[in-house]
């Protein structure tokens, strides 16, 4: 055999690829790995302006688990009941003080502050709903008014505003209600703007808080009372004091909710958390309407079906009364504040564009309902 013929199973040449391998390999096994640690999770104590069996806790704690996973853990938030604190409609005062981290409500509960926080979805809705006039605060200058009205009132805070309510009943009765005659004089609890409409029927209305509403219907301080959806009055008790249930209403007819963080803790917060506390709004907001539709519609059935409650449409001649007292409304308070008179003008050409389009495109849904199912699921 030839001295130039390689030996069979010999180990192959050196070379300097296969030296520096070697080495690394060796350096990877002679020391310990570098593990870099995680930096702690980001805590904050939120608290909502809800009992906590109610739905809009419940959806206020959703918001807080979408955060929790969209940054893998490293922002919790801990959302507590109304009271925890502070009382329910002094969370916004207490995240902007910095008594609490943030907070959890709609816009209508800061009325005190600034009148122009009840066009935040419990005014007059020009035809919109709740979605509609949250495409506005997105959209059609919503997001910029409110921080001026933030700033009027003298409230650090960041805001963002998500989860349409669906249309507010106009309340629980212990009488039938067949015109506006028939409302003159009721005592009557509801909130925000909504009083000034209802004091325009003739209505005798005061505000009280949840706790007290339906105590005050069984004792006959009050005639009637409006509050939420049938998922929340159902669980206050409303169906115990009232049976006359009056579905359909221009009092709150487009609200929604708020998320609202104490300006340094949030200016505090990395960038790309910021961002994710914004889209973990919008991802709430459509989840959210959907459990509204899904609880909603489940617990009106169960009203009457268990309950025995009469379920009424609100008579016409009443919410043509409705609509032409939101604009007595409408004019006293836009002479009384520059703010609020803005908002109404920004809000009418939203509206004005935004539901023409709505209204020309959508074909009319109760005539397509009507087709299939006839009267409903309790015909």
């Amino acid at each position: 055999m030839s001295s130039k013929t390689a030996t069979p199973n010999a180990a192959p040449a050196p070379t300097r690829r296969r030296f520096l391998a070697a080495a690394g390999a060796g350096a990877a096994l002679g020391f310990p790995a570098i593990v870099r640690a995680q930096p702690a999770p980001i805590t904050l104590r939120f608290q909502s302006t809800w009992p906590v069996k109610f739905i809009y806790h419940e959806l206020a704690v959703d918001y807080t688990k979408k955060v929790a996973e969209m940054t893998g853990g490293r922002l919790r938030i801990e959302m507590l009941p109304a009271g925890a604190v502070v009382p329910g409609l002094q969370v916004m005062e207490a995240a902007s003080k910095g008594v609490l981290d943030g907070g959890h409500g709609i816009p209508a509960f800061w009325f005190g502050r600034n009148t122009a926080f009840g066009l935040f979805g419990a005014g007059p809705d020009f035809g919109m709903d709740g979605n509609q006039l949250l495409g506005w605060m997105e959209y059609g200058g919503g997001r910029e008014l409110y921080s001026e009205i933030l700033a009027a009132a003298q409230l650090d805070v960041m805001s963002f505003h998500f989860c349409p309510v669906p249309c507010e009943p106009m309340g629980w009765f212990k009488k039938p209600i067949k015109g506006v005659a028939d409302l003159k004089g009721l005592k009557f609890r509801t909130s925000g703007l909504a009083v000034d409409m209802f004091n325009e029927l003739g209505m005798s209305t005061v505000q009280m808080a949840p706790a007290d509403i339906v105590p005050a219907i069984d004792r006959g301080v009050l005639d009637g009372a409006e509050f939420a959806s049938a998922t929340d009055d159902r669980i206050m008790g409303f169906p115990d004091v009232a049976k006359f249930y009056f579905q359909q209403s221009y009092h709150m007819s487009n609200n929604f909710c708020e998320v609202m963080i104490n300006r340094k803790k949030y200016d505090a917060l990395p960038e790309d958390i910021k961002v994710i506390l914004k889209h973990a709004a919008h991802a709430a907001s459509a989840d959210g309407l959907w459990k509204e539709m899904h609880r909603m519609s489940q617990d009106l059935v169960e009203l009457q079906q268990s309950k025995k409650i009469s379920a009424f449409i609100t008579p016409k001649p009443i919410l043509d009364a409705q609509l032409r007292a939101w604009n007595n409304v409408i004019r006293k308070r836009s002479a009384e504040n520059p703010l609020f008179a803005k908002v109404i003008e920004s809000q009418k050409a939203w509206a004005r564009r935004v539901m023409y389009w709505h209204n020309t495109v959508q074909v009319d849904q109760k005539a397509g309902y009507a087709h299939h199912f006839g009267k409903g699921p309790l015909s």
